[in-house]
């Protein structure tokens, strides 16, 4: 497992000089169109089952459909099509795939603040006095908007998994600025959408920092060897460990300290590895060699691979979270939603 990365750092970091057999992660080998898996998982509760259907979707994401920005829109939003195809919903076996694309121009402002200055000080020859704050501020809007048709535009799509069998709503998005963009055009396109937050009766903060204090993970999942406590006390001491042994006579003195796990990497009945955060939002979901080995052989092009990564995919993460909730007391009953309103 690779270092930590430089400049990254926050604390003191352990590292160890190899990672077990056990613990090895491979990536799978796929071909050209979009890696399947999800790296991100932010969770949210929709009813289960949800009697929506693709067409119904489809209906409703249409009049968002992206469309490239004009010459002074600074960014756009809206629903794009999954295997480019032109439909905005991809479904299979029950399950859904959406994307959000957002574009957004690149207008560096440090461009912005030079030409300003340099016209600032052809105007200031001119007249022979400087310019108020007012002016320079008009000034500055006024090469704003005539450098807005030449900026650079740049693109970025989000997938969004939706479990219409088991209520799951799940955005692959690390951040939560882009989880709340994303959420927003979902609110705009699906009237009175039945969302909720997932909550359990144990925090993962609590959960993570007993799994450390006792050295033993939840039935079903393994510890792995990336982790970082911090103090809940003035200035927030922090430790993180990557790729090291999780000592448990370490982690103890940590906690008796003070200390809380904030983050945890885990693997699921060797199958998936991933890491647990104080937010139940779960990053660097990484699919392990055993499920690589189940890809379906007899796919022959990129529609049948893509409909056989995505069944195995969902269903597996689909049996991941359920197994995850359980751990932490299972679902408080008011998560769920009420139906959604035709």
């Amino acid at each position: 497992m690779a270092n930590a990365i430089p400049g990254c750092r926050v604390g003191p970091i352990v590292n160890g000089r190899g990672t077990p057999p056990s613990y090895r992660i491979a990536r799978f080998a796929y071909t050209p169109y979009t890696p399947m898996w999800f790296k991100n998982l932010q969770l949210h509760r929709l009813p289960a089952p949800w009697s929506v259907t693709p067409d119904q979707m489809e209906k409703w994401l249409a009049p968002h459909a992206f469309q490239p920005g004009n010459s002074v829109e600074m960014q756009t939003l809206g629903w794009a099509s999954p295997r480019d195809d032109g439909a905005l919903v991809y479904s299979n076996n029950r399950q859904m795939l959406l994307v959000f694309r957002a574009e957004k121009k690149l207008l560096p402002a440090s461009v912005v603040n030079q030409i300003t200055k340099d016209r600032a000080a052809e105007v200031e020859d001119q007249q022979g006095f400087k310019l108020g704050r007012k002016q320079l501020r008009e000034l500055k809007e006024q090469v704003t908007d005539e450098l807005r048709p030449r900026a650079f535009s740049i693109r970025r799509d989000t997938r969004v998994w939706i479990d219409t069998v088991n209520g799951w709503l799940v955005i692959d998005a690390a951040s939560p600025a882009l989880a709340d963009d994303v959420r927003g055009l979902l609110v705009k396109s699906i009237d009175q959408l039945p969302l909720a937050s997932v909550r359990v009766p144990l925090s993962p903060v609590a959960a993570m920092t007993d799994w450390l204090l006792s050295g033993e993970a939840p039935a079903g999942f393994t510890l792995d060897q990336d982790t970082e406590l911090r103090s809940s006390g003035e200035g927030g001491a922090t430790v993180r460990y990557v790729g090291h042994a999780l000592e448990t006579a370490d982690m103890r003195r940590h906690i008796e300290t003070g200390k809380q796990c904030m983050r945890l990497a885990m693997t699921w009945d060797n199958r998936v590895s991933f890491v647990l955060t104080p937010s139940l939002t779960i990053k660097r979901v990484t699919p392990l060699d055993v499920l690589k080995e189940e890809a379906d052989p007899t796919a022959h092009n990129d529609d049948e691979r893509f409909d056989s990564d995505f069944t195995l995919m969902t269903g597996e993460l689909g049996r991941m979270l359920a197994d995850l909730i359980d751990t932490l007391g299972g679902e408080q009953q008011n998560a769920t939603p009420q139906a959604v309103a035709a």
